[in-house]
């Protein structure tokens, strides 16, 4: 296994976790008692993923050792997304809402994990109530609100923070400026969004991929 598929297959849950929060953070109750601003920041939040229909964006992810690598994510509800790498990298994610997929290019290797048998099952099965594992924290900006995810009956999965701007052109007003992931191995993964167009046209073939592997080993 390359060094680059090793640190990738690291942020699989940080790149995935917050992108496909989307379609499940739909009927907001904190992990944990909050007060009524907190519980208003929450629905805030809430709503303004819920207003997300397609998106496009350009991203940045960076490790614990500051080393990054770029890309563009594409979103389309519910539970499809894309990560695409820059070309460097050889490296593709792609969800289809059922099945996480990870395309090395580099070693023509495909990982495949089932949303129900993985730690983004909590995230990506309509039938969970999700967002129970949301909780508001401070940010020290009226303007940004921080809401971190952790599924406290299982700590191996760790814990995502998702970052919201406000901003006026935004669906609700709040628009996802980047996430933190922090894995059970203390591993630190950000993933910092740019140049963000919602509506945009998205097509089945936005969530496909070319299978490197030679056919009769597939």
């Amino acid at each position: 296994m390359t060094r680059t598929f090793k640190i990738f297959r690291s942020c699989v849950g940080a790149a995935s976790l917050a992108a496909l929060s989307v379609p499940a953070l739909l009927t907001a109750t904190p992990a944990l008692a909050a007060s009524p601003a907190e519980q208003q920041q929450l629905d805030q939040a809430v709503a303004a993923l819920r207003a997300i229909t397609t998106l496009k964006a350009d991203f940045v992810q960076t490790d614990r050792n500051g080393q990054s690598v770029s890309g563009q994510l594409t979103l389309a509800r519910p539970g499809r997304i894309r990560f695409q790498y820059e070309k460097s990298a050889r490296m593709l994610i792609v969800g289809d809402g059922k099945a996480l997929t990870m395309i090395d290019y580099a070693v023509n290797q495909v990982q495949r994990w089932p949303i129900g048998n993985s730690p983004l099952g909590a995230v990506l099965d309509p039938k969970r109530d999700v967002a129970k594992y949301g909780t508001v924290r401070p940010s020290g900006n009226p303007n940004v609100i921080s809401v971190e995810v952790r599924d406290r009956s299982h700590p191996e999965y760790g814990i995502i923070t998702l970052i919201f701007t406000r901003k006026a052109s935004a669906p609700g007003g709040l628009e996802l400026s980047y996430w933190v992931a922090l894995d059970s191995q203390n591993q630190r993964t950000t993933i910092a969004l740019s140049n963000h167009r919602y509506g945009v046209p998205v097509t089945d073939n936005d969530f496909r991929f070319n299978d490197p592997r030679p056919r009769n080993r597939r």
